[in-house]
């Protein structure tokens, strides 16, 4: 029987966290003493893993129809997270995988297919294990398959250390028992309909393990190198107190503000780019220094911990609305009628339904310009002022 998603074990150098420990290798060994938390986010994400589990095991034929119907039903009395839109989401990657099984069964008609395996990449990570979600060997090739369930920003596997780790896991587990050219690495993020691929030789994989991997992977498991703050921070349990980090955004006390108007464009761009990062560094650390002041009693210099502001609310509702009724107000006059917002809608009826009936009365209005780094994928849009010129050149 499968360990259940929460349940399972988790290695100090992580392949979730690979991208991280490899650029910043002194920071797994700070981390390691740093019990893990979780969020609603990462709950929904084990959720939708264990409905996709009971989906693909009955798609390829380890389960019967009746014991789907049964573990599909106990998820939905027990598990909080559930609802018919992550059902038709989850149905959505299943539909994806099995696209890519079948895709291997029309060359190899014996292809292995295989659900959530554990995957060991020891041979260049110290200790280092994951679990595979989906893994199919075909003649010639091993594909493996990662569900993402978020729905913040898409995410590439190109390049992607997670994949290339579950890859050398996968290959090092079947190489002996089957001939593996190359190794495909897909993931699928059904909320934002996303699927990325990546395709490596298994000698250009290796290498990879080897000379970029294994040295740092030994490097982070000592804790030793040097400390480098990046976009990798985001998710790191010292984000908030590590120094290197700290001196990379106090660099902004480089600028004279003055006067804004002094600045040149390119001094502007400068400060964009570190004003985004120290807006971010400036939110770990509040967070950060209320919660020990708040539940650890911490003390910090100039500043003390205080109640917050709070609005007036009703203890009971229900009392309130009867006392008015007796007083000679109508229902009409207390209660306001409002439509569930369009996600919380699209929850209760489900994707395929809102789709299918509530479609046509969907818009998407434009969003709020802003400025990000020329590496955003979005389009970019005209100024209004060369968009005016541009209209002039065409009379």
């Amino acid at each position: 029987m499968m360990t259940p998603h929460s349940q399972r074990a988790h290695a100090k150098l992580s392949a979730s966290g690979s991208s991280r420990w490899m650029a910043c290798t002194p920071s797994a060994a700070l981390e390691a003493d740093i019990p893990d938390t979780t969020s609603v986010f990462a709950e929904e994400g084990t959720a939708a893993h264990e409905l996709s589990e009971i989906f693909l095991l009955h798609e390829i034929g380890e389960i019967s129809k009746r014991s789907r119907t049964m573990r599909l039903n106990k998820f939905k009395q027990e598990n909080e997270h559930y609802s018919t839109a992550m059902e038709d989401y989850v149905q959505s990657y299943v539909d994806v995988v099995m696209e890519r099984i079948n895709e291997a069964r029309a060359s190899t008609p014996d292809a292995l297919v295989m659900i959530e395996q554990r995957l060991d990449f020891s041979s260049w990570v110290p200790e280092g294990f994951g679990t595979g979600d989906v893994l199919i060997l075909a003649d010639g090739q091993l594909e493996v398959i990662d569900l993402k369930y978020g729905k913040g920003v898409p995410v590439s596997a190109e390049n992607n250390s997670q994949m290339r780790l579950y890859g050398l896991g996968a290959y090092d587990r079947y190489s002996m028992l089957y001939d593996i050219e190359s190794v495909r690495m897909t993931i699928v993020q059904p909320r934002l309909d996303s699927i990325s691929s990546e395709t490596l030789s298994v000698d250009e994989l290796l290498s990879w393990g080897e000379n970029e991997v294994k040295p740092k992977a030994e490097m982070a498991a000592n804790g030793e190198g040097d400390f480098v703050p990046g976009e990798h921070c985001r998710f790191c349990k010292i984000a908030a107190t590590c120094r290197a980090r700290a001196e990379e955004n106090l660099k902004m006390a480089e600028y004279d503000f003055a006067d804004p108007a002094t600045l040149s464009n390119d001094e502007i761009a400068a400060i964009l780019a570190i004003a985004e990062e120290l807006q971010k560094w400036a939110k770990d650390i509040t967070e950060y220094a209320l919660e020990q002041a708040e539940k650890h009693g911490v003390k910090f210099n100039g500043w003390k911990l205080v109640e917050g502001r709070s609005n007036r609310k009703y203890t009971d509702e229900e009392e309130v609305a009867k006392v008015l009724i007796e007083e000679g107000f109508t229902e009409e006059q207390l209660f306001e009628k409002k439509l569930l917002t369009i996600t919380k809608m699209e929850k209760l009826t489900g994707k395929k339904v809102f789709a299918e009936k509530l479609g046509d009365f969907v818009v998407k209005p434009p969003g709020k310009p802003t400025l990000v780094p020329e590496s955003d994928k979005r389009p970019e849009l005209q100024s209004a002022e060369s968009a005016e010129a541009d209209f002039a050149d065409s009379l």
